[in-house]
Protein backbone atom coordinates (compact mmCIF):
# COMPACT_ATOMS: atom_id res chain seq x y z
CA UNK A 1 0.00 0.00 0.00
CA UNK A 2 1.52 3.28 -1.04
CA UNK A 3 1.52 6.23 1.32
CA UNK A 4 -0.61 9.25 0.51
CA UNK A 5 -0.40 12.82 1.65
CA UNK A 6 -2.75 15.72 2.07
CA UNK A 7 -2.05 18.93 0.19
CA UNK A 8 -3.02 22.32 1.52
CA UNK A 9 -6.41 22.29 -0.16
CA UNK A 10 -7.33 18.92 1.38
CA UNK A 11 -6.94 17.00 -1.87
CA UNK A 12 -5.30 13.57 -2.04
CA UNK A 13 -3.77 13.97 -5.52
CA UNK A 14 -0.27 14.75 -4.24
CA UNK A 15 -0.04 18.17 -5.90
CA UNK A 16 0.87 21.11 -3.72
CA UNK A 17 -1.72 23.90 -3.92
CA UNK A 18 -2.03 27.35 -2.48
CA UNK A 19 -4.31 27.63 0.57
CA UNK A 20 -7.83 28.46 -0.57
CA UNK A 21 -6.86 28.56 -4.26
CA UNK A 22 -7.07 25.91 -6.93
CA UNK A 23 -3.73 26.57 -8.60
CA UNK A 24 -0.20 25.23 -8.45
CA UNK A 25 2.88 27.02 -7.20
CA UNK A 26 4.21 28.24 -10.55
CA UNK A 27 6.41 31.14 -9.52
CA UNK A 28 7.27 33.27 -6.55
CA UNK A 29 6.13 36.63 -7.90
CA UNK A 30 2.86 36.82 -5.96
CA UNK A 31 4.25 35.72 -2.61
CA UNK A 32 3.74 37.89 0.43
CA UNK A 33 6.85 39.06 2.17
CA UNK A 34 7.38 35.97 4.36
CA UNK A 35 11.16 36.02 4.29
CA UNK A 36 11.37 33.48 1.48
CA UNK A 37 12.63 36.17 -0.95
CA UNK A 38 15.87 36.25 0.98
CA UNK A 39 16.51 32.57 0.29
CA UNK A 40 18.79 31.39 -2.44
CA UNK A 41 17.15 29.55 -5.32
CA UNK A 42 18.62 26.20 -4.34
CA UNK A 43 17.44 26.63 -0.72
CA UNK A 44 13.96 27.56 -1.83
CA UNK A 45 13.76 24.62 -4.25
CA UNK A 46 14.91 22.27 -1.51
CA UNK A 47 12.13 23.49 0.81
CA UNK A 48 9.46 23.13 -1.88
CA UNK A 49 10.74 19.67 -2.72
CA UNK A 50 10.65 18.68 0.93
CA UNK A 51 7.05 19.83 1.30
CA UNK A 52 6.02 18.02 -1.87
CA UNK A 53 7.59 14.81 -0.63
CA UNK A 54 6.03 15.07 2.81
CA UNK A 55 3.90 11.97 3.34
CA UNK A 56 1.31 11.43 6.06
CA UNK A 57 0.54 7.71 6.32
CA UNK A 58 -3.14 6.85 6.36
CA UNK A 59 -3.84 4.32 9.11
CA UNK A 60 -6.08 1.39 8.44
CA UNK A 61 -9.67 1.69 9.64
CA UNK A 62 -11.99 -1.20 10.54
CA UNK A 63 -13.74 -0.68 7.21
CA UNK A 64 -10.69 -1.20 5.00
CA UNK A 65 -8.79 -3.56 7.30
CA UNK A 66 -8.09 -6.86 5.57
CA UNK A 67 -6.13 -9.09 7.95
CA UNK A 68 -4.23 -12.14 6.87
CA UNK A 69 -6.23 -15.37 7.40
CA UNK A 70 -4.17 -16.47 10.42
CA UNK A 71 -4.97 -13.22 12.20
CA UNK A 72 -8.70 -13.90 12.36
CA UNK A 73 -8.41 -17.42 13.75
CA UNK A 74 -8.89 -18.16 17.45
CA UNK A 75 -9.73 -21.18 19.58
CA UNK A 76 -12.67 -21.80 21.93
CA UNK A 77 -11.00 -19.69 24.61
CA UNK A 78 -10.68 -16.75 22.25
CA UNK A 79 -6.90 -17.13 22.02
CA UNK A 80 -5.27 -16.13 18.76
CA UNK A 81 -2.05 -17.59 17.40
CA UNK A 82 -0.15 -14.82 19.19
CA UNK A 83 -1.93 -15.51 22.49
CA UNK A 84 -1.02 -19.19 22.23
CA UNK A 85 2.59 -18.47 21.26
CA UNK A 86 2.96 -16.32 24.38
CA UNK A 87 1.17 -18.83 26.63
CA UNK A 88 3.39 -21.69 25.48
CA UNK A 89 6.48 -19.46 25.49
CA UNK A 90 7.15 -20.18 21.83
CA UNK A 91 9.42 -17.15 21.58
CA UNK A 92 10.36 -17.44 17.89
CA UNK A 93 6.75 -17.83 16.81
CA UNK A 94 5.61 -14.96 19.04
CA UNK A 95 8.31 -12.65 17.72
CA UNK A 96 7.46 -13.51 14.10
CA UNK A 97 3.76 -12.86 14.70
CA UNK A 98 4.59 -9.52 16.33
CA UNK A 99 6.96 -8.60 13.49
CA UNK A 100 4.22 -9.26 10.94
CA UNK A 101 1.74 -7.24 13.00
CA UNK A 102 3.78 -4.07 13.44
CA UNK A 103 1.37 -1.17 14.13
CA UNK A 104 -1.56 -3.53 13.59
CA UNK A 105 -3.50 -2.48 16.65
CA UNK A 106 -6.47 -4.63 15.71
CA UNK A 107 -4.45 -7.81 16.05
CA UNK A 108 -1.99 -6.85 18.77
CA UNK A 109 -4.84 -5.77 21.05
CA UNK A 110 -7.12 -8.75 20.43
CA UNK A 111 -8.62 -9.99 23.69
CA UNK A 112 -9.48 -13.58 24.55
CA UNK A 113 -12.53 -14.68 26.54
CA UNK A 114 -10.94 -13.33 29.72
CA UNK A 115 -10.30 -10.01 27.95
CA UNK A 116 -6.56 -10.64 28.11
CA UNK A 117 -4.33 -9.24 25.40
CA UNK A 118 -0.97 -10.81 24.47
CA UNK A 119 0.63 -8.13 26.66
CA UNK A 120 -1.29 -9.34 29.72
CA UNK A 121 -0.11 -12.87 29.03
CA UNK A 122 3.50 -11.80 28.46
CA UNK A 123 3.53 -10.18 31.92
CA UNK A 124 1.80 -13.16 33.55
CA UNK A 125 4.34 -15.58 32.06
CA UNK A 126 7.27 -13.32 32.98
CA UNK A 127 8.35 -12.76 29.37
CA UNK A 128 9.59 -9.19 29.59
CA UNK A 129 11.31 -9.44 26.18
CA UNK A 130 8.04 -10.34 24.46
CA UNK A 131 6.23 -7.58 26.37
CA UNK A 132 8.85 -5.13 25.12
CA UNK A 133 8.42 -6.21 21.51
CA UNK A 134 4.63 -5.94 21.81
CA UNK A 135 4.91 -2.40 23.14
CA UNK A 136 7.43 -1.44 20.46
CA UNK A 137 5.05 -2.79 17.83
CA UNK A 138 2.24 -0.58 19.10
CA UNK A 139 0.03 -2.56 21.47
CA UNK A 140 -2.16 -0.60 23.90
CA UNK A 141 -1.03 -0.90 27.56
CA UNK A 142 -4.29 0.61 28.85
CA UNK A 143 -6.54 -2.32 27.87
CA UNK A 144 -8.02 -4.07 30.90
CA UNK A 145 -8.86 -7.72 31.47
CA UNK A 146 -12.02 -9.18 33.01
CA UNK A 147 -10.90 -8.05 36.46
CA UNK A 148 -10.16 -4.53 35.30
CA UNK A 149 -6.41 -5.06 35.43
CA UNK A 150 -4.05 -3.48 32.97
CA UNK A 151 -0.76 -5.25 32.32
CA UNK A 152 0.84 -2.82 34.78
CA UNK A 153 -1.63 -3.86 37.49
CA UNK A 154 -0.61 -7.47 36.94
CA UNK A 155 3.11 -6.68 37.03
CA UNK A 156 2.66 -4.80 40.32
CA UNK A 157 0.53 -7.54 41.83
CA UNK A 158 3.06 -10.22 40.90
CA UNK A 159 6.08 -8.18 41.95
CA UNK A 160 7.59 -8.20 38.47
CA UNK A 161 10.09 -5.35 38.56
CA UNK A 162 11.18 -6.11 34.99
CA UNK A 163 7.61 -6.11 33.79
CA UNK A 164 6.92 -2.78 35.47
CA UNK A 165 10.11 -1.33 33.98
CA UNK A 166 9.29 -2.39 30.42
CA UNK A 167 5.72 -1.08 30.55
CA UNK A 168 6.79 2.24 32.05
CA UNK A 169 9.58 2.66 29.50
CA UNK A 170 7.27 2.29 26.50
CA UNK A 171 4.11 3.91 27.93
CA UNK A 172 5.23 7.44 28.73
CA UNK A 173 2.12 9.09 27.29
CA UNK A 174 -0.26 6.59 28.93
CA UNK A 175 1.56 6.53 32.26
CA UNK A 176 -0.60 9.13 34.10
CA UNK A 177 -3.71 7.16 33.16
CA UNK A 178 -2.14 3.83 34.12
CA UNK A 179 -1.11 5.11 37.55
CA UNK A 180 -4.60 6.43 38.37
CA UNK A 181 -6.53 3.49 36.93
CA UNK A 182 -8.54 1.41 39.43
CA UNK A 183 -9.26 -2.24 38.73
CA UNK A 184 -12.67 -3.74 39.48
CA UNK A 185 -11.63 -4.44 43.09
CA UNK A 186 -10.92 -0.74 43.55
CA UNK A 187 -7.12 -1.02 43.53
CA UNK A 188 -4.55 1.13 41.79
CA UNK A 189 -1.14 -0.26 40.85
CA UNK A 190 0.28 1.31 44.01
CA UNK A 191 -2.37 -0.40 46.14
CA UNK A 192 -1.48 -3.79 44.67
CA UNK A 193 2.25 -3.34 45.13
CA UNK A 194 1.71 -2.08 48.69
CA UNK A 195 -0.73 -4.82 49.62
CA UNK A 196 1.78 -7.44 48.48
CA UNK A 197 4.77 -5.75 50.08
CA UNK A 198 6.83 -5.07 46.96
CA UNK A 199 8.76 -2.11 48.31
CA UNK A 200 10.97 -1.50 45.27
CA UNK A 201 7.92 -1.27 43.02
CA UNK A 202 6.11 0.94 45.54
CA UNK A 203 9.00 3.39 45.60
CA UNK A 204 9.31 3.33 41.81
CA UNK A 205 5.61 4.05 41.31
CA UNK A 206 5.75 6.95 43.75
CA UNK A 207 8.75 8.39 41.91
CA UNK A 208 6.72 8.20 38.69
CA UNK A 209 3.91 10.24 40.20
CA UNK A 210 1.51 7.68 41.67
CA UNK A 211 -0.84 9.23 44.24
CA UNK A 212 0.51 7.95 47.56
CA UNK A 213 -2.75 8.88 49.32
CA UNK A 214 -5.14 7.34 46.78
CA UNK A 215 -8.09 5.69 48.52
CA UNK A 216 -9.87 2.48 47.65
CA UNK A 217 -13.31 3.46 46.33
CA UNK A 218 -15.13 0.94 48.51
CA UNK A 219 -13.70 1.63 51.96
CA UNK A 220 -11.25 4.51 51.64
CA UNK A 221 -8.09 2.70 52.69
CA UNK A 222 -4.78 4.16 51.52
CA UNK A 223 -1.49 2.36 51.06
CA UNK A 224 -0.58 3.38 54.63
CA UNK A 225 -3.72 1.71 55.98
CA UNK A 226 -2.64 -1.39 54.07
CA UNK A 227 0.78 -1.26 55.72
CA UNK A 228 -0.98 -1.45 59.08
CA UNK A 229 -3.33 -4.22 57.97
CA UNK A 230 -0.39 -6.24 56.67
CA UNK A 231 1.70 -5.35 59.75
CA UNK A 232 4.54 -4.25 57.49
CA UNK A 233 6.75 -1.67 59.25
CA UNK A 234 9.15 -1.35 56.31
CA UNK A 235 6.28 -0.37 54.04
CA UNK A 236 5.01 2.08 56.66
CA UNK A 237 8.39 3.81 56.97
CA UNK A 238 8.80 3.95 53.19
CA UNK A 239 5.38 5.54 52.68
CA UNK A 240 5.92 8.06 55.47
CA UNK A 241 9.32 8.93 54.02
CA UNK A 242 7.63 9.86 50.74
CA UNK A 243 4.92 11.96 52.35
CA UNK A 244 1.99 9.64 53.05
CA UNK A 245 -0.76 11.41 55.02
CA UNK A 246 -0.95 9.78 58.48
CA UNK A 247 -4.20 11.60 59.22
CA UNK A 248 -6.08 10.33 56.19
CA UNK A 249 -9.13 8.40 57.36
CA UNK A 250 -11.16 5.62 55.76
CA UNK A 251 -14.80 6.17 54.86
CA UNK A 252 -15.65 4.75 58.31
CA UNK A 253 -13.41 7.42 59.84
CA UNK A 254 -10.36 5.39 60.87
CA UNK A 255 -6.79 6.64 60.62
CA UNK A 256 -3.90 4.21 60.11
CA UNK A 257 -2.96 4.72 63.76
CA UNK A 258 -6.45 3.74 64.94
CA UNK A 259 -6.17 0.49 63.00
CA UNK A 260 -3.08 -0.51 65.03
CA UNK A 261 -5.13 -1.17 68.19
CA UNK A 262 -5.61 -4.87 68.77
CA UNK A 263 -2.71 -5.76 66.47
CA UNK A 264 0.58 -7.32 67.51
CA UNK A 265 3.25 -5.04 66.05
CA UNK A 266 3.93 -2.41 68.71
CA UNK A 267 6.66 -0.82 66.55
CA UNK A 268 4.08 0.32 64.00
CA UNK A 269 1.73 1.55 66.68
CA UNK A 270 4.34 3.52 68.62
CA UNK A 271 5.65 5.26 65.55
CA UNK A 272 2.20 6.20 64.26
CA UNK A 273 1.23 7.47 67.71
CA UNK A 274 4.17 9.87 67.55
CA UNK A 275 3.17 11.41 64.21
CA UNK A 276 -0.64 11.25 64.18
CA UNK A 277 -3.01 13.96 65.37
CA UNK A 278 -4.18 13.25 68.90
CA UNK A 279 -7.84 13.06 67.91
CA UNK A 280 -7.00 10.26 65.49
CA UNK A 281 -4.74 8.20 67.73
CA UNK A 282 -7.31 6.18 69.67
CA UNK A 283 -10.48 4.34 68.81
CA UNK A 284 -13.81 5.94 69.73
CA UNK A 285 -14.91 5.14 73.29
CA UNK A 286 -17.85 3.06 72.13
CA UNK A 287 -15.45 0.62 70.50
CA UNK A 288 -13.34 0.27 73.64
CA UNK A 289 -16.40 -0.27 75.81
CA UNK A 290 -17.99 -3.01 73.74
CA UNK A 291 -15.60 -5.22 71.80
CA UNK A 292 -18.42 -7.53 70.73
CA UNK A 293 -20.16 -4.62 69.00
CA UNK A 294 -16.86 -3.81 67.31
CA UNK A 295 -16.61 -7.35 65.97
CA UNK A 296 -20.16 -7.12 64.70
CA UNK A 297 -19.46 -3.80 62.99
CA UNK A 298 -16.34 -5.28 61.42
CA UNK A 299 -18.42 -8.08 59.92
CA UNK A 300 -20.91 -5.55 58.57
CA UNK A 301 -18.02 -3.63 57.00
CA UNK A 302 -16.83 -6.78 55.31
CA UNK A 303 -20.28 -7.43 53.87
CA UNK A 304 -20.50 -3.82 52.71
CA UNK A 305 -17.05 -4.11 51.11
CA UNK A 306 -18.08 -7.25 49.19
CA UNK A 307 -21.28 -5.57 48.00
CA UNK A 308 -19.30 -2.52 46.92
CA UNK A 309 -16.87 -4.68 44.94
CA UNK A 310 -19.76 -6.24 43.05
CA UNK A 311 -21.16 -2.78 42.36
CA UNK A 312 -17.77 -1.57 41.06
CA UNK A 313 -17.55 -4.57 38.74
CA UNK A 314 -21.03 -3.90 37.43
CA UNK A 315 -20.26 -0.24 36.76
CA UNK A 316 -17.12 -1.10 34.80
Amino acid sequence: MTSRYLDYSGNMDGELRMPGKDKHFQNTEDRTDSGLDSLKDEDYNRIVSGVQNLCIPVSATPQDYEPEPWKVQNNEDGDTLLHLAVIHEAKDLAEEAIRRSYRDGYYLNRQNNLYQTPLHLAIITEQAEIAEKLLQAGCDPEIRDYRGNTALHIACQRGSLRGVGVIVQYSKFQLPSLLTCYNYDGHTCLHLASNNGYLAIVEHLISLGADINAQEPCNGRTALHMAVDKQNPDLMYLLLKHGADVNKVTYQGYSPCQLTWGRENSQIQQHLLSVTEKSLQYLPESEDEDSSDSESEHSDDEYMYDDCKLMCQGLN
